[in-house]
């Protein structure tokens, strides 16, 4: 006796071959999933990141209790199956006039190439693409399905809970900001305030996006690992703390763990130091998701690049999602064996672009309005994106510098023509020789008048706390650097150290006149060294 999944599969099969031939007179065919996702959308019930990927799909045909969608991917598909089914069919019957009690959807390879046609360099070239009626871990729609057994290969991780998230449309439905005093957590390294929902999407990282999302619906999958490369400054570490976020959304039991490549080879090294490898072993090889930043770090630690190979075999094995960024794909990374580079690009690899200009003007406003940042014309947030176009740090920088100015000259607005004599070494000075930590440092510790060694040094007093802070800061800002490269750089300080630091004087910034005042001098002073050579 055939199974409810075989019957609901042949059902959908021949409805959706009957609407691809014409042969179904019962069918009609029209956008109704347009107007459908406006309504979602209007309705607060879903997110600007998921309406980005809906867009991408087709409403294919209707009768009197079905839909057929279309869509470019799986991944496309496991999210609908996972959060919209029941609005997407309240929306349908609604918008057609009859009740929608069917919802099929098919994956069309055409929307995929459609699609990355206008986003170069988009498509993989390792997707898989599952059977059109069935989700990406093989079940029907849960909506549909209700006497299926869950398939998924996580028993840890619980029954997503599929309540959509906010409209972030436009800047007045924007969560308020999460409050400073919400700090990483210790037991997942994850940070709060890096979402899905405040990633802002372009077209330079469009698929990488919906991969990050597509692990998090269906972990363990055809993406694993994700491995995601970039330059610096471009996001990569958002979208890892956005996957570990969501995932204890969906699933809250679920173990996660974020870890710089920094601290996994600490780690590793204070396992060997006091011989606590089991440990070491319960922390990142009992998790459901292993999320790994900057692993192109681990090069030439030929240690720890063993343990982080078994690490990874392990959780492969188990069918635990693992994320991997990187500055450069597998291939490129040197001293990595060839058996760990291969493992790497096992699943999916997908790189993030620069964004464009459109991208970094929305960029510039959701950081305006997540943050409330107020003092300067529209005009101001298309000069900074014109002119800094590969780092998503620098921009959010300038910004910030902008607004610092107008909060501590008395709140007025800051027009144009201020706010690029306020940015004048900012931006012209981005053409001369490469900025380095020991530059800033040896600059820092001459205007505070102090000794590089003394920056460098463990002292506490509060003078050399601030200028070490401040150089930590300007490092950030100045450079390419990550946190653990500028930590290597102030004596192998832990990446964490980096992090306070830098928001420490952020927020200095906009309350002290003289702070703001020092930090411009001396990026004005640093800016004149790297002229000088």
């Amino acid at each position: 006796m055939p199974s409810f999944r075989q019957i609901f599969s042949r059902r959908s099969e021949r409805c959706v071959n009957l609407v691809a031939s014409g042969t179904s007179t019962s069918y009609e065919a029209g956008d109704f999933l347009s107007p459908a996702l406006d309504e979602l959308r209007e309705s607060g019930k879903i997110s600007d990141f998921d309406l980005v990927l809906l867009r991408q799909s087709k409403a294919l045909a209707h009768n009197e209790d079905a839909a057929v969608l279309a869509v470019p991917g799986t991944m496309v598909k496991g999210i609908i199956d996972a959060k919209y089914t029941p609005d997407l069919k309240a929306a349908f019957s609604k918008i057609l006039g009859k009740t929608i009690n069917n919802l099929v959807i098919t994956v069309d390879e055409g929307l995929v190439k459609q699609n990355s046609a206008t986003t170069p360099g988009a498509t993989p070239k390792n997707i898989g693409i599952t059977s059109p009626l069935t989700s990406p871990n093989g079940m029907a729609p849960r909506e549909n399905n209700p006497n299926l057994e869950n398939p998924n290969p996580n028993p840890s991780l619980t029954t997503p809970n599929t309540t959509p998230t906010g409209n972030l449309a436009n800047p007045a439905t924007i969560p308020a900001p999460i409050p400073a005093s919400m700090q990483i957590d210790r037991n997942t390294g994850l940070n709060p305030m890096y979402t899905f929902e405040s990633f802002v999407i372009g077209s330079s990282n469009s698929f990488t996006a919906a991969a990050a999302e597509s692990v998090v619906v269906s972990p363990a999958q055809a993406y694993n690992p994700l491995f995601i490369y970039g330059g610096s400054g471009l996001g990569k570490t958002h979208l890892l703390h956005a996957i570990g976020n969501y995932a204890l959304e969906l699933y809250p039991q679920a173990k996660v763990r974020y870890v710089s490549s920094e601290e996994f080879t600490n780690d590793f090294i204070n396992a060997i130091a006091t011989q606590t490898f089991p440990e070491l072993q319960a922390k990142y090889r009992e998790v459901d998701f292993l999320l790994i930043d900057d692993i192109q770090f681990l090069q030439g630690k030929e240690q720890t690049l063993e343990e982080f190979f078994h690490t990874f075999n392990t959780l492969h094995t188990a069918r635990k999602q693992v994320v991997i960024t990187s500055d450069v794909p597998p291939k490129e990374l040197k001293s990595f064996e060839e058996r760990i580079k291969s493992r790497l690009e096992w699943g999916l690899l997908t790189d993030i672009q620069p964004p464009n200009l459109e991208t970094r003007i929305a960029i510039l406003r959701r950081k305006s309005a997540q943050e409330n940042l107020q003092g300067y014309d529209d005009a101001v947030l298309e000069y900074i994106a014109s002119n800094i176009s590969s780092n998503i740090r620098e921009l959010e920088g300038a910004l910030l510098r902008v607004t610092a100015y107008a909060a501590l000259s008395g709140g007025g607005s800051v027009s144009l023509d201020t706010a690029k004599e306020i940015l004048r070494d900012f931006i012209t000075g981005r053409n001369t020789r490469d900025i380095t930590p020991q530059m800033i440092i040896e600059q820092t510790a001459q205007y505070f008048g102090l000794e590089v060694d003394e920056i460098m040094s463990t002292d506490r007093s509060r003078t050399v706390v601030n200028s070490r802070q401040v150089a930590m800061y300007l490092c950030r800002e100045l450079t390419e650097l990550s946190l653990p490269k500028v930590g290597e750089a102030f004596g192998g300080r832990d990446h964490t150290t980096v992090m306070h630091a830098v928001k420490k004087i952020e927020k200095t910034i906009n309350e002290d006149s003289q702070t703001y005042q020092s930090i411009t001098e001396i990026t004005n002073q640093i800016r004149r060294a790297a002229v000088r050579g």
